[in-house]
């Protein structure tokens, strides 16, 4: 989810389709009154508060609720967005952590900017980057337990390259797997720049010629792994389309294809009748709950990819609640 700080190397980040965010989400937002008051929007990936700044600046009646696991986002979003610290309630938690305690009631928009941000792959020494040598970390969540080295170096081979098949769509995961069991065999494997030893070893020549960084998908698996990622997506979004008021809006950002999927998945069913199947016409009261925004999944423009290369894979979806019951 890259987002709007400046880095190490002093490379502004800018929030993903930000405009086309404050699109889909105003609507639902000024529902009650053109400045946002008595509308919540839940921002579920905070990050540097990229999003959130822009939706308290034009709605000056809002009041947002921000999630993040990692404390030390938190903390940058925090003084981000201190000018508007009278309506802004940050949680330390993971995405599918806040949905069943909140005591903010029904809301209004949701906001999913999924996977690392930019800051976290900026900060070496948390082991996000297949590009510099730092420790096999890839906690979002510093205080979790479970790093990426636990998984290279505990796991045996046959599960390890399970991960980084279900998790990476790594083709070469079984070569990989049994390659760094040989090197663990000798030493467990501590860094970044170790492991990508290993997948030059393992990942045929040609293939690296044409096919990107070899890193690149072993780093997703891995992360995806340590951070719990998918089974919380799984979670929060039916959770989240629970807590929306009817006319509240979701939008959701995903940059893998296995989140994109899930998002397609419960996107899809949430969309679908729930007539009896074969009845020749929708029954009153069973009609869809939610109705989509967006055409398919819509990718950035070519414009804001010149612009901003990290948006290169996004794909975006979005839903409106336009039946059921008030969440109080």
């Amino acid at each position: 989810m890259p987002d709007s700080t400046t880095g190490p190397d002093r490379t502004p980040h800018v929030p993903v389709l930000l405009d086309r965010c404050v699109e889909l989400l105003t609507p639902a937002l000024t529902r009650r009154s053109p400045d946002g008051s008595g509308a919540v929007l839940v921002d579920a990936t905070l990050g540097a508060g990229g999003h959130a700044e822009r939706f308290l600046t034009d709605l000056p009646g809002l009041r947002l609720v921000g999630l993040d696991r990692d404390p030390s986002a938190l903390a940058i979003a925090g003084e981000r967005l201190a000018p508007f610290s009278d309506r802004v309630r940050l949680v330390r938690t993971r995405y599918d952590g806040y949905w069943d305690d909140r005591s903010e009631g029904a809301i209004d928009g949701v906001l999913f900017d999924l996977g690392v941000s930019s800051m976290q792959l900026d900060r070496v020494e948390r082991g996000f980057s297949y590009s510099h040598d730092a420790p096999l970390d890839m906690r979002m969540d510093p205080d979790a337990p479970l790093t990426a080295a636990d998984i290279v170096n505990t796991y045996d081979v046959k599960a390890l390259a399970r991960v980084l098949r279900d998790y990476g769509d790594e083709r070469f995961a079984s070569r990989i797997a049994a390659e760094i069991g040989r090197r663990r065999a000798r030493n467990p494997l501590r860094t970044t720049g170790e492991l990508v030893e290993v997948l030059y070893a393992s990942i045929p020549a040609a293939t690296r010629r044409t096919g990107g960084h070899p890193g690149k998908r072993t780093f997703q698996a891995l992360r995806t792994a340590v951070n719990g990622e998918l089974d919380s997506l799984r979670d929060a979004l039916p959770a989240s389309l629970d807590a929306l008021a009817v006319g509240g809006r979701v939008v959701v950002m995903a940059y893998q294809s296995l989140e994109d999927k899930i998002v397609k998945t419960v996107f899809t069913a949430a969309t679908a009748s729930r007539s009896p199947e074969g009845l020749p016409v929708e029954l009153p009261g069973y009609e869809p709950e939610f109705a989509s925004l967006t055409r398919g999944a819509e990718k950035a423009p070519q414009t804001e990819i010149d612009m901003n290369p990290r948006s290169a894979s996004v794909r975006l979806r979005a839903l409106e609640k336009v039946v059921g019951r008030e969440v109080s």
